[in-house]
């Protein structure tokens, strides 16, 4: 593929809406050239997922999501640490669960991450359960409300002195701080009613899972209403993935090969072995694929194959450069400012957008 391919729909980049474009790093075993099929070479390694991270600073993206598992994959915040020496502008979306570390130590952690980063830390707020615990959905996002209350404040320089129904915590904040002196932006996604209070209580950036546009916009009216209740407001970000090609056709016959050594039975045992696997977002995720097409499409260019081998976002944009602009920019017209993408294998797939459409995007970080 040529490097030139140019959306004839390109209007002015000073005309177009801003966002922050991201890319993922598959730190969760989550790399395929064939879904479902295990390739050795992409399992997550540090070298893997550093080659992974480079080729988007490379790139020129934004931002790029470090997501967290605990039975799959390697460590998030170490491979944080180990990256920030070797980028330069990048940054770096780090995801934590919550309670898996004491929020002072993690304020602690997160705070010298931010310092090694030279600012270009953002944070992503994981409410599942912890591996060996099964929590009500209230009591789990109620203990997400209270870590952000606390880690804003320690990250903010804030003395806390705090209980709650998880935390009691009565310290000073650490020495060290954030290189702006706050806290860096929390970004934290959830479809249920609890998960949606909890994001208009204390997160920064609300992500969504792939959707059909209407339910997009109802969802971020939905969540503008509740921030307001509480005083506040959010912004709101778009996990996707993404399938770029010269041409529709080649962009469908590249998604459908990705799906063609894929048995029935190794889709279904990956979608299971996600500690969210039974959230409400994985539900809605399942849903699209049941209302799609025969061919896999729930709307025009927004394929739901991907989640017949993976738990959590489950659907592609598919089509050529104008076509994935197009709906891109459909997203921002309504209210999207971030997109988290990623494909299949990451590394090649992260080249070829950043090639095709990263261009014409007005994109810069949040």
């Amino acid at each position: 593929m040529s490097n030139t391919t140019s959306p004839s729909s390109q209007t002015s980049l000073s005309a177009a809406p801003h966002c922050e474009v991201s890319w993922f790093s598959a730190l969760c075993d989550d790399d395929y050239e064939f879904l479902g099929v295990r390739d050795p070479a992409l399992l997550s390694s540090f070298e893997h997922c550093r080659n992974i991270v480079l080729t988007a600073e490379k790139g020129g993206y934004d931002n790029i999501l470090l997501p967290s598992g605990y039975s799959l994959g390697i460590d998030t915040t170490a491979f944080a640490a180990a990256m920030a020496p070797m980028l330069r502008r990048l940054k770096l979306l780090v995801a934590i669960r919550c309670g898996e570390m004491w929020p002072p130590q993690l304020a602690r952690q997160l705070a010298t991450l931010d310092q090694m980063l030279q600012g270009r830390l953002s944070i992503n707020i994981i409410s599942s359960d912890m591996p060996g615990e099964t929590l009500p959905s209230a009591a789990r996002y109620t203990r997400t409300t209270e870590l952000m209350a606390l880690l804003r404040s320690l990250l903010n320089g804030e003395a806390v002195d705090f209980k709650g129904e998880f935390y009691q915590v009565a310290v000073e904040p650490p020495r060290v701080r954030p290189v702006s002196g706050k806290a860096p932006l929390f970004y934290f996604g959830g479809l249920s009613d609890d998960a949606r209070e909890a994001a208009a209580k204390g997160a920064d950036v609300y992500l969504m899972w792939p959707d059909r546009l209407g339910e997009v916009k109802a969802i971020v009216d939905d969540l503008s209403v509740r921030a307001a209740r509480h005083g506040r407001t959010l912004r709101f970000g778009y996990r996707v993935h993404v399938v770029v090609r010269e041409t529709e056709a080649a962009a469908r016959a590249a998604a459908d090969r990705l799906l063609s050594h894929l048995d029935a039975a190794e889709g279904e045992r990956i979608r299971k072995q996600s500690l969210d696997s039974a959230s409400l977002g994985v539900s809605r995720q399942a849903g699209l694929r049941e209302a799609s097409d025969t061919d896999g499409y729930v709307e025009e260019n927004l394929w739901t194959g991907i989640g017949r081998a993976r738990s959590g976002c489950g659907a592609a944009i598919v089509g050529d450069p104008d076509q994935v602009l197009a709906k891109l920019r459909a997203y921002q017209a309504a209210g999207i400012e971030a997109f988290i993408l990623s494909g299949y294998p990451h590394a090649r797939e992260c080249d070829l957008f950043a090639r095709h459409v990263l261009p014409h995007l007005n994109h810069g970080p949040l």
